[in-house]
């Protein structure tokens, strides 16, 4: 088992969830973990990581699978201007690859905020570590564990 997710099945069972990381096969995108999972493109939930322009502080952004986020709305929620983060960031920070960004297990602590259409769904789907790995999850649960904000900053 890879570092990162053993990362993510440790978060699962600290917080006294079961382990529900599966390899459906491919998920590095939203649309190919929906079809692998069987579920609705907004039942994915996408890691968006951003970095403050003036601070360089890493931004997590969790939102549903069909979504997409706006640069103007996030830099509002974090009071700087955004810019995608690189990928060399998103690992130090996150100790995950893009394309396998969980939104637990993390190496630093990230300010997070997450799309009020994942709550409208019993149980959600997220990276669990690498680009074929995924684990499910009830939203509330995800919210606590992330310690994720819902907020408007979709187009």
């Amino acid at each position: 088992m890879s570092k990162s997710r053993a990362r993510v099945a440790r978060a699962l069972a600290e917080a006294g969830l079961p382990d529900t990381i599966i390899e459906p096969g491919e998920s590095r995108t939203a649309e190919l973990a929906a079809a692998a999972c069987g579920c609705e493109l907004d039942q994915i939930v996408k890691s968006i990581i951003f970095a403050g322009a003036a601070s360089g502080a890493v931004r997590l952004f969790l939102t549903a699978g069909g979504n997409r986020v706006s640069a103007d709305k996030a830099s509002a929620l974090a009071g700087e201007a955004l810019g995608r983060a690189d990928a060399a960031l998103v690992r130090a920070v996150t100790g995950f690859a893009i394309g396998g960004v969980a939104p637990i297990g993390h190496l630093t602590p990230t300010r997070t905020w997450i799309d009020p259409r994942l709550l409208e769904f019993d149980l959600v789907w997220a990276a669990a570590g690498t680009p074929r790995h995924v684990f499910s999850i009830a939203p509330e649960r995800l919210i606590s564990l992330a310690d994720a904000t819902p907020a408007d900053f979709t187009e």
